[in-house]
């Protein structure tokens, strides 16, 4: 029987992790960022230009989506420390996508280095 850490070990085994001083370089250089967090993950705070896509509804939202059916495509993907990235980057893989990588250290790292968040507005009642 395997523990969910098992299974983030296995998939970090079989992705591409980059590294948060290339993180930058790559997300530029990507045709999409994929935020797998929760919802009010996200809504609380993801990286400038991410779309939001959480873990549980990944694949569902690849085969759904026409802009993301394209195998080619290069993707960045993220989530709080870096696990579920790993383990949707493995399910893009087994769905054929060639160019998936994942954030070492996920929205946590980029967070502790000081790095751009993008956060909501509240509204203003002035």
């Amino acid at each position: 029987m395997k523990s969910a850490h098992d299974l983030v070990v296995a998939a970090k085994s079989r992705v591409i992790e980059v590294p948060l001083e290339q993180a930058e370089q790559a997300i530029r250089e990507a045709d999409v960022l994929i935020d797998v967090r929760e919802a009010d993950e996200y809504a609380a705070g993801h990286l400038p230009g991410a779309v939001h896509i959480s873990r549980g509804l990944l694949e569902f939202k690849l085969s759904g989506t026409p802009a993301l059916a394209a195998r080619d495509q290069k993707v960045v993907l993220y989530c709080k420390t870096s696990g579920r990235a790993a383990l949707a980057a493995c399910a893009m893989a087994d769905m054929g996508y060639l160019n998936v990588v994942s954030l070492a250290g996920g929205f946590d790292a980029w967070l502790a280095a000081g790095k751009p968040v993008q956060r909501p507005v509240p509204p203003s009642f002035d």
